[in-house]
């Protein structure tokens, strides 16, 4: 299996292009509880990331009755990116001071993780983000209200071949 790095500039320019707006090619999930983690998803997968297709334990977008629940919903994503040794990508868990365009960020309160962010800079040690529910691009981490945060290394994505 090889492993690569994603196109970090790729990822950022998708969220750039549909921050505001959602790609036609996916489902809007904003009115069923919410676009962010679809989002974080398609910027992965614009930036390189491979889809896994294993059913039930993937990380994969066909249409919105065909998709894996690691690709929209918060906790089933950040469990697959950290455990994911197989096709698509992985990740590990690095502090906030750590991160670096391209993570990953969720944001929790009473004991549960509900939002997803992808970070697309860090300037003056803030990272920038960009999101779905609410949408949001260039915006200040510290701007966000919550009680939880982990952060997420997205080290790349495997293959066949």
């Amino acid at each position: 299996m090889k492993e690569y790095p994603l196109n970090i500039k790729a990822e950022i320019e998708y969220a750039r292009r549909w921050a505001f707006s959602a790609n036609p090619e996916y489902y809007n999930f904003e009115n069923i509880g919410g676009d962010c983690t679809n989002f974080v998803s398609q910027c992965l997968y614009a930036g390189g990331a491979v889809m896994n297709y294993t059913r039930d334990t993937g990380w994969y977008y066909n249409s919105l009755n065909d998709r894996s629940a690691a690709w929209t919903s918060v906790e089933y994503f950040y469990k697959f990116i950290v455990n994911n040794k197989g096709v698509g990508p992985f990740g590990i868990l690095v502090s906030l001071g750590q991160v670096r365009a391209g993570d990953v960020i969720q944001l929790g309160a009473n004991g549960r993780f509900h939002h997803s962010l992808i970070v697309i800079n860090v300037r003056s040690g803030v990272p920038y983000i960009a999101a779905h529910t609410f949408n949001a691009y260039d915006r200040p981490l510290n701007t966000y209200i919550y009680d939880d945060i982990r952060c997420i290394r997205i080290a790349g994505s495997r293959k066949y071949g």
